[in-house]
Parts: C-alpha cells; sequence; structure tokens
C-alpha cells in the first residue's frame, strides 16, 4: 500500500504499559479505507486497550497513530471523531430514559456547530431529525423511534448504538464486541445488519464469536498478550497453527 492516502487507519510501534504490563506491545497495523478487519485473541490480550488508543481515550506510551494519513498520536478523543472516527463498547453507553429518536438526536448534533436552544422547539431542527430517522432506519429501528431506551431489548439497544456511532457519518469504524451479550438469532441479526453498512466505512471490530468474525471481516489481526501474533486473510489465519492453539485451545 503506498498511497498514504488510501490508509484509514495506520499504527506504527503503539504501545501501552501500566506500570510493568504491557497491555500493548509494539503493534504495527494498516488499515486501508473501506476495509473490514477483526481484531481477535483471547481475554487480557490488550484488544480494548489497543481501541482507546486508537480513538484517543488513553494516551500512548510509545508509538505513532495517524488516520487517513493524518498524525493524530496527540489529538484528543472529539478531533478524531471530527476527522470521521466513531466506537462501540462492550457495554451499552444510552440514556435510557430518554427515547432511541431522542439519543439519535444528541448524536447527531454532538458533531455539528449547532446547539440546541432552550426556548426553541425541537421540531425546528428539521436537518436533525432527518439524519436520526435515517441511522434508525439503517439499524432496523425506525419503528422503535419513540420508545424508551429502557423499554428495548438488549439486542436492540446493541443495534441503537451502531445507529449513534453512525449519526456523525463516519469514516472509520471502531465495533467493540458488537454481538456481546446477544442470543444466537440476536447475534445473526447483528452480522446481517453490519454486514449491509456503506461499504465505503472501513471497520475494525473486535470480536469474541470467531464465526462473526470470520463471516464479518476480510482480514484478521490476532492479538496475544498485547502483540501481534498473526495477520492475514480469515481462512490463512483460522488455519494458523500457533492461532488454534492460544485462542482455539488446541495443541
Amino acid at each position: 500500500m503506498t498511497d498514504r492516502a488510501a490508509i484509514a487507519l495506520s499504527l506504527a510501534g503503539l504501545s501501552k504499559a501500566f506500570g510493568g504490563l504491557s497491555a500493548v506491545d509494539r503493534v504495527n497495523l494498516e488499515v486501508a479505507g473501506g476495509e473490514r478487519r477483526a481484531i481477535i485473541g483471547p481475554n487480557g490480550a490488550g484488544k480494548t486497550t489497543l481501541f482507546s488508543l486508537i480513538s484517543g481515550e488513553t494516551e500512548p506510551t510509545a508509538g505513532r497513530i495517524a488516520l487517513f494519513g493524518r498524525d493524530v498520536t496527540r489529538f484528543s478523543p472529539h478531533r478524531r471523531a471530527a476527522l470521521g472516527l466513531a466506537r462501540t463498547y462492550q457495554i451499552t453507553n444510552l440514556f435510557p430514559r430518554l427515547t432511541a429518536l431522542e439519543n439519535c438526536l444528541l448524536a447527531v448534533q454532538a458533531l455539528t456547530g449547532a446547539k440546541f436552544h432552550l426556548h426553541r422547539a425541537l421540531h425546528r431542527y428539521p436537518a436533525f431529525f432527518a439524519r436520526a430517522h435515517g441511522v434508525l432506519e439503517a439499524v432496523g429501528l425506525n419503528d422503535k423511534a419513540g420508545e424508551a431506551v429502557r423499554n428495548l431489548s438488549h439486542g436492540e439497544q446493541r443495534q441503537l448504538e451502531i445507529a449513534l456511532a453512525l449519526a456523525g457519518a463516519p469514516r472509520l469504524l471502531l465495533l467493540d464486541e458488537p454481538t456481546a451479550g446477544l442470543s444466537p438469532a440476536e447475534s445473526h441479526a447483528m452480522t446481517a445488519l453490519l454486514k449491509k453498512l456503506d461499504p465505503a466505512i472501513t471497520l475494525l471490530v473486535i470480536e469474541h464469536d470467531m464465526d462473526v468474525a470470520f463471516a464479518l471481516t476480510d482480514r484478521i489481526t490476532v492479538l496475544h498478550y498485547g502483540k501481534v501474533v498473526a495477520d492475514g486473510l480469515a481462512h490463512e489465519v483460522k488455519a494458523n497453527a500457533l492461532v488454534q492453539e492460544i485462542y482455539l485451545g488446541t495443541s
């Protein structure tokens, strides 16, 4: 990959140490624009810490992070978001007493220069409503727009999180275990939903379910004790003896 503008995400020697523990250890990674890639590995491999470094919530001990050819290593999370980065989390992070639509309206407004005014009715923001309904439609939740989040099923709440991440029209979307806690049917539905996302959006997915990871992504990167131990096409990684030993429990 020689065209730097075609690289959505580049990590060079990225490391994070907590005291004597190296949670992320000299990770080098390039993700092309529009690529679908999974980050897998056993518990404690450093996957979520890696996401926190990429999103700017955690400062690296060493190394460099570039988004779309721009060095963002010292950028705040909101500056990275303005460049087109969005993220979801393992644990749902929603406003439970607000409706699904109201959650989306806040997400849509967050990355604009506009602000809601106390004495101006919400319906006076038609562009925000159109965008909010659009992302709800994209995840199959527009019929639940008026429902309080606390009344939605766990699967629907995970769908809503995807909608919030899409609200800012991201170019790079980090999904941290999107099928966590879902039933097999819900997991299948979530996988189908993610496969329908705009192919221009670059996806980087942490996923514990190997079947979902292989079904959803083109390439797989395997972390173990903070290090990249395998990287390649899904079928190559699946056949890797070291991956089978450390991740699948075979010997």
